[in-house]
């Protein structure tokens, strides 16, 4: 997930993604963020992260639920190997993916969908809504970004077990579409982020 900072997401006061480079968040910083998890021999397995939208619905990518696997979202975790009474569990009572999603053709982009939990999310310290930006928002070249997620640190890596964060700049449309970064591949619909090479939502 990529979080401009004071803009899509809002930490707390004190009081299959990658995340590599990342550090460990403060716990429930973002608390907006969710665990996309799919159950497979008797257990369950996470495999995405999420944004909290709606007290019934959650924001994700399109290609975190294009199966048919069997879905649930977790809010409120910290350490997804733990316990910690936070948490709020949820099965997936609906997923809406956008149209024109193609698995095949992912360089299209529209790789985003909509996921209805089987009950609404209480809000609380933990628990918090996405604060979205208006439509059509274009970010600025090195606007502050963040990017959270349990995802792996390192090419065939393990899955952190606790939730990570990573500042990532925005790259502007202007320079990320240039012959020299991605061309055509790059779509006005598209975020692009980047930085020192270090941290990064993929390796």
């Amino acid at each position: 997930l990529l979080f401009p900072a004071g803009l899509c997401s809002e930490p707390l006061p004190d009081g299959a993604q990658r995340v590599v480079g990342g550090t460990e968040a403060r716990a429930h910083a973002w608390p907006s963020q969710i665990s996309l998890q799919y159950s497979s021999g008797g257990s369950w397995h996470h495999t995405c992260g999420g944004s909290l939208i709606r007290q019934r619905w959650v924001m994700t990518a399109a290609h975190c639920v294009d199966s048919n696997l069997n879905f649930r979202v977790v809010a409120g975790d910290h350490n997804i190997q733990q316990s910690e009474g936070t948490e709020q569990v949820f099965s997936v009572s609906k997923i809406v993916i956008h149209p024109s999603w193609n698995r095949n053709n992912v360089a299209a982009g529209y790789d985003i969908a909509l996921l209805r939990l089987s009950g609404s999310a209480t809000l609380n310290s933990y628990v918090q809504l996405a604060v979205l930006p208006q439509e059509g928002t274009i970010l600025a070249n090195n606007y502050p970004c963040y990017i959270s997620g349990w995802g792996l640190t390192r090419t065939n890596g393990a899955l952190s077990s606790v939730l990570l964060q990573a500042y990532l700049p925005v790259v502007s449309y202007q320079t990320c579409s240039s012959s020299s970064y991605w061309g055509s591949t790059v779509k006005t619909t598209m975020v692009c982020a980047g930085g020192d090479g270090v941290r990064s939502g993929c390796q």
